[in-house]
Protein backbone atom coordinates (compact mmCIF):
# COMPACT_ATOMS: atom_id res chain seq x y z
CA UNK A 1 0.00 0.00 0.00
CA UNK A 2 1.18 3.66 -1.22
CA UNK A 3 3.98 1.96 -2.90
CA UNK A 4 5.24 5.24 -4.41
CA UNK A 5 8.32 4.20 -6.48
CA UNK A 6 8.36 0.66 -5.12
CA UNK A 7 11.15 0.08 -3.15
CA UNK A 8 9.07 -2.34 -1.12
CA UNK A 9 7.05 -3.94 -4.20
CA UNK A 10 10.41 -4.62 -6.22
CA UNK A 11 12.28 -6.25 -3.11
CA UNK A 12 9.55 -9.00 -2.78
CA UNK A 13 9.55 -9.51 -6.53
CA UNK A 14 12.70 -10.52 -6.39
CA UNK A 15 12.26 -12.70 -3.90
CA UNK A 16 9.79 -14.22 -6.04
CA UNK A 17 6.55 -12.87 -4.73
CA UNK A 18 3.55 -12.01 -6.64
CA UNK A 19 3.02 -8.18 -5.43
CA UNK A 20 0.57 -6.14 -6.05
CA UNK A 21 1.37 -2.59 -5.36
CA UNK A 22 -1.29 0.05 -4.61
CA UNK A 23 -0.78 4.14 -5.43
CA UNK A 24 -2.09 6.99 -6.42
CA UNK A 25 0.52 8.49 -8.43
CA UNK A 26 0.34 6.40 -11.79
CA UNK A 27 3.56 7.78 -12.72
CA UNK A 28 5.21 6.78 -9.80
CA UNK A 29 3.69 3.22 -10.46
CA UNK A 30 4.95 3.43 -14.17
CA UNK A 31 8.59 1.82 -14.02
CA UNK A 32 7.10 -0.88 -11.84
CA UNK A 33 5.32 -2.53 -14.73
CA UNK A 34 8.27 -3.27 -16.51
CA UNK A 35 9.04 -5.51 -13.33
CA UNK A 36 8.46 -9.30 -13.17
CA UNK A 37 6.43 -10.27 -10.68
CA UNK A 38 4.89 -6.86 -10.06
CA UNK A 39 0.92 -5.47 -10.99
CA UNK A 40 0.71 -1.84 -10.15
CA UNK A 41 -2.53 -0.38 -9.22
CA UNK A 42 -3.02 2.95 -9.73
CA UNK A 43 -6.06 4.13 -6.52
CA UNK A 44 -6.21 6.88 -4.48
CA UNK A 45 -7.58 5.22 -1.42
CA UNK A 46 -7.92 8.58 0.89
CA UNK A 47 -10.86 9.63 -1.79
CA UNK A 48 -11.88 7.10 -3.45
CA UNK A 49 -13.26 3.47 -3.09
CA UNK A 50 -10.97 0.61 -1.23
CA UNK A 51 -9.68 -1.10 -4.55
CA UNK A 52 -9.08 -4.75 -3.67
CA UNK A 53 -12.73 -4.87 -1.72
CA UNK A 54 -13.14 -8.83 -1.17
CA UNK A 55 -9.55 -9.78 -1.87
CA UNK A 56 -7.20 -11.56 0.29
CA UNK A 57 -3.54 -11.57 0.30
CA UNK A 58 -0.35 -13.83 1.82
CA UNK A 59 1.17 -10.60 3.18
CA UNK A 60 0.85 -6.64 2.85
CA UNK A 61 3.18 -4.54 3.47
CA UNK A 62 2.55 -0.85 4.59
CA UNK A 63 5.53 1.79 5.36
CA UNK A 64 5.52 5.82 5.85
CA UNK A 65 1.93 5.82 5.51
CA UNK A 66 -1.41 6.21 7.48
CA UNK A 67 -5.03 7.02 6.72
CA UNK A 68 -6.69 5.69 9.82
CA UNK A 69 -10.25 5.28 7.89
CA UNK A 70 -8.23 2.33 5.57
CA UNK A 71 -7.44 0.18 8.92
CA UNK A 72 -9.85 -1.90 8.81
CA UNK A 73 -9.57 -2.33 5.00
CA UNK A 74 -6.06 -3.51 5.40
CA UNK A 75 -6.89 -6.04 8.47
CA UNK A 76 -9.55 -7.44 5.70
CA UNK A 77 -6.97 -7.71 3.13
CA UNK A 78 -4.76 -9.97 5.87
CA UNK A 79 -5.49 -13.55 4.96
CA UNK A 80 -6.02 -16.45 6.98
CA UNK A 81 -2.13 -17.35 7.83
CA UNK A 82 -1.04 -13.78 6.25
CA UNK A 83 1.75 -11.59 7.59
CA UNK A 84 1.42 -7.87 8.28
CA UNK A 85 4.54 -5.69 7.75
CA UNK A 86 3.81 -1.93 9.05
CA UNK A 87 5.47 0.92 10.18
CA UNK A 88 5.08 4.44 10.03
CA UNK A 89 5.95 7.46 11.84
CA UNK A 90 4.77 8.06 15.65
CA UNK A 91 4.01 11.07 17.97
CA UNK A 92 7.31 13.29 18.56
CA UNK A 93 8.22 12.90 15.19
CA UNK A 94 6.83 16.48 14.86
CA UNK A 95 10.02 17.33 17.12
CA UNK A 96 12.41 15.54 14.34
CA UNK A 97 10.78 17.09 10.94
CA UNK A 98 8.17 15.83 8.59
CA UNK A 99 5.05 14.53 9.11
CA UNK A 100 4.19 16.42 11.62
CA UNK A 101 0.30 16.68 11.49
CA UNK A 102 -0.93 14.66 14.34
CA UNK A 103 -3.69 13.18 11.47
CA UNK A 104 -0.38 11.17 10.17
CA UNK A 105 1.53 10.35 13.16
CA UNK A 106 0.81 7.22 15.05
CA UNK A 107 -0.59 6.85 18.75
CA UNK A 108 1.86 4.93 21.17
CA UNK A 109 1.00 1.77 21.41
CA UNK A 110 -1.96 2.18 18.04
CA UNK A 111 -0.51 -0.11 15.84
CA UNK A 112 -0.09 -2.89 18.45
CA UNK A 113 -4.01 -2.33 19.75
CA UNK A 114 -4.76 -2.41 15.94
CA UNK A 115 -3.41 -5.22 15.20
CA UNK A 116 -4.93 -6.91 18.58
CA UNK A 117 -8.21 -5.80 17.94
CA UNK A 118 -8.29 -7.39 14.43
CA UNK A 119 -7.07 -10.76 15.67
CA UNK A 120 -3.34 -10.91 14.60
CA UNK A 121 -1.03 -12.01 16.62
CA UNK A 122 1.72 -10.14 17.40
CA UNK A 123 5.24 -11.66 16.11
CA UNK A 124 7.15 -8.22 16.92
CA UNK A 125 6.19 -4.90 17.90
CA UNK A 126 8.74 -1.78 18.13
CA UNK A 127 8.08 2.38 18.94
CA UNK A 128 10.84 4.62 19.49
CA UNK A 129 13.44 6.40 18.11
CA UNK A 130 15.47 5.73 14.13
CA UNK A 131 18.60 6.67 13.58
CA UNK A 132 18.07 5.46 9.73
CA UNK A 133 17.55 6.81 6.90
CA UNK A 134 16.51 9.86 9.27
CA UNK A 135 15.89 10.48 12.65
CA UNK A 136 12.75 10.07 13.20
CA UNK A 137 10.21 8.86 15.46
CA UNK A 138 8.10 5.02 14.56
CA UNK A 139 6.09 2.58 15.53
CA UNK A 140 6.94 -0.91 13.67
CA UNK A 141 4.79 -4.27 13.74
CA UNK A 142 5.10 -7.99 12.07
CA UNK A 143 1.91 -9.51 12.90
CA UNK A 144 0.22 -12.66 11.54
CA UNK A 145 -3.46 -13.96 10.81
CA UNK A 146 -3.94 -17.52 12.27
CA UNK A 147 -5.41 -19.37 9.48
CA UNK A 148 -5.00 -23.13 8.52
CA UNK A 149 -1.81 -23.77 10.46
CA UNK A 150 -2.04 -23.08 14.33
CA UNK A 151 1.69 -22.11 14.23
CA UNK A 152 3.05 -18.62 13.27
CA UNK A 153 5.94 -19.03 10.65
CA UNK A 154 9.92 -18.97 11.52
CA UNK A 155 11.18 -15.58 11.41
CA UNK A 156 14.53 -15.53 9.70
Amino acid sequence: MAAGHGRHAQLLAARGLRVEAIDRDPQALAALAAIAGVTPVAADIESGPWPRAGRTYDGVVVTNYLWRERLPDIAAALGDGGILIYETFAVGNETLGKPSNPMFLLRRGELLDWARAAGMLVLGFESGRVQSPRPAIVERICAWRAGGSTIPPAID
